[in-house]
């Protein structure tokens, strides 16, 4: 399993290509901005395909890292689709964060095709990928996700299979569920120690040191409080998420106020002009603007 395909070289997928061309493995990419693909194919040395279908052509393995289910779809299954280019027995690993429904879909397509799929969406954001530090929760059958796994380890330092097609984006949901309550929890804690007039970033420093701590409060805490937001996983991609969950929530009859509440922050951070910002801006909703300055 040497000749890989990677398509979609964004913020994630860029350097999580890199890994696997750095690791000897044969990629060929696409990205729907051909300068990006020329750009990491002038860095790491692969070669770059017209369309997905052109770059699945010939390849084992075959990863993708869009935006949600729409952008999926399209490189996937539409015409041209890295689908269409699949050969018997390769194996399609999807990292875009998407719905469970979407995995069904794509599981049944490749399956049409005499080929597997793995939904594997990650955590651990742009540093996560470019550190080769991600999470992958997977959803694949067993002997498929024993082919991919040491493959997928060039980028993740935590490869683990929850169940089959489907249950890694589901997962992936209970994730984003568990980080949207942290970061408003970070938020809040960081507007009340400075209303109290505490030495704001001494006392994140402690509360990160015991039972309160969090990955978002020891990674965040300091740019949240610097007010800059110009960096890491953006707010309309949250949203994006975030809707993902309530809907599959909705499906399934599970409450999830505070990921609703979260969402409804989120959308007042896009409308001040912040779909772009980092998740942690939810502290803007609570700061004055004096403070800002």
């Amino acid at each position: 399993m040497t000749n890989a395909a990677f398509i979609g070289l964004g913020n994630m997928g860029y350097p999580m290509a890199g890994h696997l061309a750095g690791a000897g493995l044969d990629v060929t990419v696409y990205n729907r901005t051909a300068d990006t693909a020329r750009r990491w194919a002038g860095e790491f040395g692969g070669r770059v395909a017209a369309t997905p279908a052109q770059a699945a052509d010939n390849a084992t393995m075959v990863f993708v890292c869009v935006g949600n289910d729409q952008d999926l779809r399209q490189v996937t299954l539409d015409e041209g689709g890295a689908v269409h280019g699949l050969g018997k027995d390769a194996v399609l690993v999807d990292h875009t964060t998407a719905s469970a429904a979407m995995a069904e879909t794509l599981d049944q397509a490749c399956r049409e095709r005499g080929a597997h799929f793995i939904d594997a969406p990650v955590s651990g954001g742009q540093q996560g990928a470019q550190n080769g530090q991600l999470s992958i929760m997977c959803g694949a059958h067993q002997a498929v996700f024993e082919r991919l796994q040491p493959i997928l380890a060039h980028y993740g330092k935590s490869v683990v299979r929850m169940g089959p097609p489907g249950q890694g984006q589901l997962t992936k949901m209970a994730n984003q569920i568990c980080v949207a309550g942290a970061i408003q929890g970070v938020a809040e804690a960081i507007a009340f120690a400075r209303d109290a007039g505490l030495d704001v970033e001494k006392a994140m420093q402690v509360i990160g040191a015991g039972a309160g701590s969090s990955w978002q409060l020891v990674n965040r805490h300091r740019s949240m409080i610097a007010d800059d937001y110009d960096h890491g996983f953006a707010v309309d991609w949250m949203r994006k998420d975030l809707d993902i969950c309530l809907a599959e929530g909705a499906r399934r009859g599970t409450s999830l106020p505070l990921t609703a509440l979260v969402n409804e922050f989120y959308k007042e951070i896009q409308a001040l002009g912040g779909g772009r910002w980092d998740t942690s801006s939810l502290l803007r909703r609570l700061t004055p603007p004096r403070n800002r300055e």
